[in-house]
Formats: C-alpha cells, structure tokens, sequence
C-alpha cells in the first residue's frame, strides 16, 4: 500500500538490547500537562502508539527533588509515588508495540527549586539560567555531591524499570541538563578531574552511563541526547568538540540523540528554520559510532526523511512538533496516504502550553492533549446525532474545520465563503514574511473538504439573515472572522487614541490587501504576538523607514513563549527597523506621533508619513447578531440552532480558531451538560 521509496523507514532497528519496530521516534517533548494532568499526558502519548509510532518518549522527568524547574510542569520521579502515574504512561506507549522511553533530567544550574526549596546544585558555581533570571545562585557540586548525583540517577533508573520503561534518555541538550553543564567549558570551570580537558568534562556521563548498566542495562536501552553546537561561542560546546566527544566515547549510549544548540536554535518556528535546518550538523557523525542516532528537525515530508536514512546521516527520524501535529504520521505513510497528513506548521503554539505552564494546543490537531480530558481521537469523530445538515458561514480556519469535522461525522454541510478562497485570515497571512508553511492549515482541510461527498462549497456568498432563514438549514454556525482595528483601543487605549484625520492610519489588514504606505512609517504594536514583527519586516523590505513602538520591554513579547522573540529582534535589526520600546502612543498627530514613556509617561514626538496600527482586532458578528434578533423566527425556517465561533466569537491565535471549529462539530447534537465541567481533570487527592 505505501510507497516503496518509504519502506526503509519501516525497517526494525536495534537499540542496545531493544529492537524498534520502524524508524519513527517521538523524540521527548513538554506538554503543559506533567505532573499535574498524568492521565491527559499518558493518553496523548497513546495515541501516538496507536498512530505507529516506533519509539515514544516522556518530556524531561526531574529525577530528584534538590533539581526541579518550577514554574515550569514537567513530570517527576523523585520516589516512589510517582511511579503509578509514570507506569499509566508507559502502558500507553507500549499498546502498539512501540518502545516506551523516559527522558531524566537533572536541571543542576538551570533548577531554581522554588517549589522545594533546596540550594541548586550546579558543575560550577554561578547564577540559575532561567527564562526569568530569577535572583539565585546554585554552589558547585562537591565530590561528594556527585557521588549522590551517581546514585540518584541509578535510582532513577530503578524506578523507571519498575515504571515498565523500555529506554531512558539522559538529558544533556539545549543548555538544559547537567551532563550537558559538564561537557561545557561554558558552565564547567572545575580544575579537577571532572573539568578541564574534553575527557575530563566527559567522565561523568562515563560514570553514570556505567552505573546504570550495572543497574538495569541487561533490560533497557540508555540514550544520551547532547547538543550539536551551543552556539554561544568560544567557551561553548562547538559541532567539533561533540564529533571529539562522540568519536572518543561512540559506545557509550545505546543511541545518541542529537539536538540542535539552544531550545530556540533546535525548536525554531517555520519562520526561522525550514525541514531538516540541522542537516548540516548532524551529517557525518554517523560515521564515528556504531551506535544508531537519531536527528530532529521538524520533519513533515516522508521523501525527506527517507533521504537522510539512505545517506546514512540517521538512523532514526526524530520528531516531536510533527507527532503533535500528526499522530498517525506513521500509519499513514505506512498505509500510502501521505496526502492525509496533517503537517507541522512550526508556529511553535505547542510550546507555548509549557511556557505558560498550560495545557498544549495544536493548530493543526485541534484533539492534542484532548483525548482523555474531552475522548477526543484525531482520527475519528463521534457519530452523527439527530439532525442532518449544518450551514457553515465564513472558510476561515474555525470554519474550515467544523466542516471537515462535521462531514466525518455525517451531516451534509454546506459552507458558504463570502470571498473566492477558502483559509479567510490564513489564506492573507501565510502570504507575509516567513509564514508560508502557516497555509497548510487552509490546505490540509481544503483537500480534506474535497474528498468528502456530503460538503458543498459555494464561493462570493456573503449572505444576510434573511437568505439563511429562507434555506432551510437545521444548524447554522456563523464563523466570519474579525478585523484589525485602526483606532489603536488594545492594552495601552481603552478608547480610541486621539486622532489627526491628515496622517494616514493602515491595519494589517490594509497592508495584507496591498495598501502599503510609503517614506516614514511609525509601527505601534499593542498585539506583542507575530503580527507587528511581521508587518514591520514587510514594511522595511517594501522601502519604508520603519520605527517599532511598543509598550513592551520586549520586540513581539508574546513570542517569547514561542521560542522565537530573539530571532524577530535580530531579523528587524538587520532590516533597518529603529526599535523604540517601552513606549506608547499618546495621540496621532498630521506630522507624526506623539509617544509617552510607559512608566513615567514622560512626552516625546517621533516624525512620520504614516502610522502602522497592530493593536487588537473586532469580531466581525454583525450577521450572528442579525439572526439572534430574528430568533422568534427559527422555528418557522426550522433552525434549530445558530452559534457563533473562532475569531468572530472572540478573536485569537489561528489555534484558537481550529480549535472552536473542532469543538463545535463535537458537540452538535449532543446531550446539554448543563453547568458540568466540558472536560475531565485530575484532583490531587488530600494525604
């Protein structure tokens, strides 16, 4: 059934004692869930299992309560009672005969220990390396504090045998683990045996490895995952020393398991870093071991990952967004349906479920973190309820995928566009700078949507009240987007900002439409998502002298949560995009704006042709309201129901917006729950 250009990719692997069934590892990723939702994190990974998955991994595990990362929920092993919860996990992985891998962690001078309280230990001495520079200091391990560390990670090994784990990876990647800490001369400065020279600074993870094969290696396999270049210079762990360190130890692990530098460097958005962007640093190593490895690099294209399998660069393709994206990525190669797969489109909204310690959202697979919490499967849907057919309005993102879902379920769905192109916002938007992949959203569906008998599209149908209630539809839901605002009302204005009529405003709304401004162009961006990085580059690439005002501290603040603030500061700055932060607007002016310092309020002026306006967006629900003023007349025209969802409900990101479309089709039809929670939640039981 499937392509025999694939079939390389379904070969058995060994991996120390282990035998993998394919070459598809879902390499460790976070989930917002962790320790709090055990149950939602073990079903999410079971699905994983069911769609093929060869080998499936935990996000990092906290091995030991003197090294934890709160805020931050990760999942835990720091005794014995956390191995019912782990054990749930791993019983989930395995139900398809794939190997169930747990990655340990020890944060050493990246483990503030709020919740514990316990003094940070680190390989050398020196403030916590957090996101938030959090105000501690971590003291270097001792000789003795290392002989615990040994036992503790043997310990951790233990438990996760007795777990029912398969593998364990050692964390020493992305400047997070401590066998990275002491493989770098950037956080190692030790001047005894365990610092100094590269087989100085490898002996501990020598130590440990050979411990935890005393310990459990005649049963389960151990991966070492370490990055392939810091990035950070001469003092960093450069792409050489690691072939050094590889090709002097290239037996030590069962696999290795390679990441890119930094969490921003190995986990860029699509924006940043295409298909395989860590091809170049991994080609070759392969070479020095005879040990399997495996790479990451957000892979979405079987012909892709079958070439660096053939080339000898991997022997395994690791990756964690696109089995977000895609559970049954696997299955479907496998079963020859790669124009099914739901591709990664590196918007990293994932990440941010672990960057603000919630549960994880896809853009692409409304259903991630959903199958226990809610039973949704990304697969199959519920089946039909009593009515027969649906009146979707408006092929936005939210629309596009209640139809598909709604059509799964059975009901005859009609979707009418207004426009002559289904994706709304998305079919605008993946047209700027850097955000092309973000398309696959409109494109996955709309080749779904053609495959199914029971839709009709119709294009240029902007329809009124009146035309819905003379059709006859028995649900109808109203899924017309919003606009960007010109008026500036966001966080900084509650009410419109002071106004000069004779300086020209655009929204990007204007600018995705064509209508560019020219000469001076003042950005003020109250967004502080993409958007205002992203219309400030076109903007710069059209000629414009751009200034970039926000209230922020930071360029596109939001996005530190999706890994990507750095590179859009650097990405403007090389533009030519003067940068003026903690900064508003206090009125627009015929020869410019006047700004006001965000803490003092302290007056300035900055000279402009035109303002770029990113500030927030208005539902565009005029129709949704027209209907509910016409409600007496529903039953007449028998409709059952009408409901409003996505931006035009409440503007968000594009995830937000599949999300409400997937969830509309789940629950037409369905019983009234009344005042009960939508979705299932584990309570911490009282000791």
């Amino acid at each position: 059934m499937r392509n025999s250009a694939y079939d390389i990719l379904f070969d058995q692997v060994r991996i120390g004692p282990l035998t993998a069934k394919n070459r598809f590892y879902q390499v460790p990723h976070c989930n917002g869930g962790g320790y709090r939702d055990p149950s939602a994190a073990a079903a999410m990974r079971g699905i994983k299992a069911e769609g093929g998955w060869g080998v499936i991994f935990t996000e990092q595990t906290e091995m030991h309560h003197t090294s934890e990362i709160t805020p931050f929920i990760e999942l835990r092993l720091w005794d014995d009672a956390d191995i019912p919860a782990l054990r749930r996990m791993s019983e989930a992985m395995k139900t398809h005969g794939a190997l169930a891998g747990i990655q340990l962690a020890y944060s050493g001078i990246n483990g503030p220990n709020f919740y514990t309280k316990e003094v940070p230990l680190a390989v050398s001495a020196g403030p916590i390396r957090t996101f938030t520079n959090d105000p501690v200091q971590a003291r270097a391990l001792d000789k003795t504090d290392i002989r615990n560390l040994r036992r503790w990670f043997v310990n951790a090994a233990k438990r996760s045998k007795m777990a029912g784990f398969d593998l364990i990876c050692l964390y020493g990647a992305h400047g997070f683990g401590i066998f990275q800490h002491f493989l770098s001369r950037a956080t190692n400065q030790r001047t005894d045996e365990y610092g100094g020279s590269l087989e100085n600074r490898s002996r501990f993870v020598n130590e440990v490895i050979a411990d935890m094969r005393d310990a459990v290696g005649d049963t389960m396999a151990i991966s070492l995952r370490v990055s392939l270049d810091e990035t950070i210079g001469s003092l960093g762990f450069s792409n050489a020393e690691v072939r050094d360190f590889i090709e002097m130890n290239g037996d030590l692990p069962d696999l290795w398991d390679l990441a890119q530098g930094t969490w921003e460097d190995c986990s860029g958005p699509s924006r940043f870093k295409d298909e395989a962007a860590q091809e170049g640093l991994v080609t070759g190593i392969r070479d020095l071991t005879s040990k399997p490895v495996v790479g990451v690099g957000r892979f979405t294209s079987p012909d892709v990952m079958a070439r660096l399998v053939r080339r000898g660069v991997l022997d395994f393709i690791g990756c964690a967004r696109p089995s977000i994206a895609d559970p049954f990525l696997p299955k479907k190669v496998e079963e020859g349906r790669v124009e099914d797969i739901r591709e990664c489109i590196g918007c990293n909204i994932c990440i941010t479920g672990d960057m603000t310690q919630s549960i994880s959202r896809c853009t692409q697979n409304p259903t991630f973190m959903e199958e226990w919490r809610k039973g949704w499967h990304p697969e199959k849907m519920n089946p039909k309820g009593t009515s027969a057919n649906v009146l979707v309005v408006g092929a936005g993102p939210a629309g596009l995928e209640a139809a598909r879902a709604l059509s799964l379920r059975g009901y005859d769905v009609a979707l009418a566009e207004a426009g002559r192109e289904l994706g709304g916002r998305v079919a605008r938007e993946r047209k700027l700078p850097g955000l092309s992949a973000w398309g696959r959203v409109a494109d996955y569906r709309a080749y779904q949507l053609s495959q199914r008998p029971n839709v009709e599209t119709y294009f240029e149908s902007r329809l009124s009240a009146a035309e819905i209630l003379d059709f006859g539809f028995q649900h109808v839901c109203i899924a017309t987007g919003a606009h960007w605002r010109a008026d500036g009302v966001a966080r900084q204005h509650v009410v419109p900002v002071p106004h000069d009529e004779a300086m020209p405003v655009f929204t990007p709304d204007d600018i995705m439409a064509g209508r560019l401004p020219s000469g001076e162009v003042v950005l003020f961006d109250d967004d502080h998502y993409y958007m205002g990085g992203v219309i400030a580059e076109l903007l710069a690439g059209a000629g414009c002298k751009v200034t970039f005002v926000t209230t922020s501290a930071y360029v596109s603040d939001w996005t530190l949560n999706t890994l990507e603030q750095g590179a859009i500061h650097r990405r403007l700055v090389a533009a030519g995009v003067k940068i003026v932060l903690n900064t508003g607007i206090a009125a627009i002016r015929a020869d410019g704006v006047a700004t006001e310092c965000a803490y003092t309020g302290a007056p300035g002026h900055i000279a402009c042709d035109a303002v770029a306006m990113v500030a927030s967006r208005l539902s565009d629900d005029a129709l949704y309201r027209d209907l509910r003023a016409r409600e007496a007349d529903w039953a007449d025209a028998g409709i059952a129901s009408v409901k409003i969802i996505g931006d035009a409900n409440a503007p968000g990101p594009i995830a937000w917006a599949t999300y409400a479309g997937h969830r509309y089709a789940r629950e037409l039809d369905m019983p009234d729950i009344g005042d009960a929670l939508p979705f299932r939640r584990e309570v911490t039981a009282l000791a």
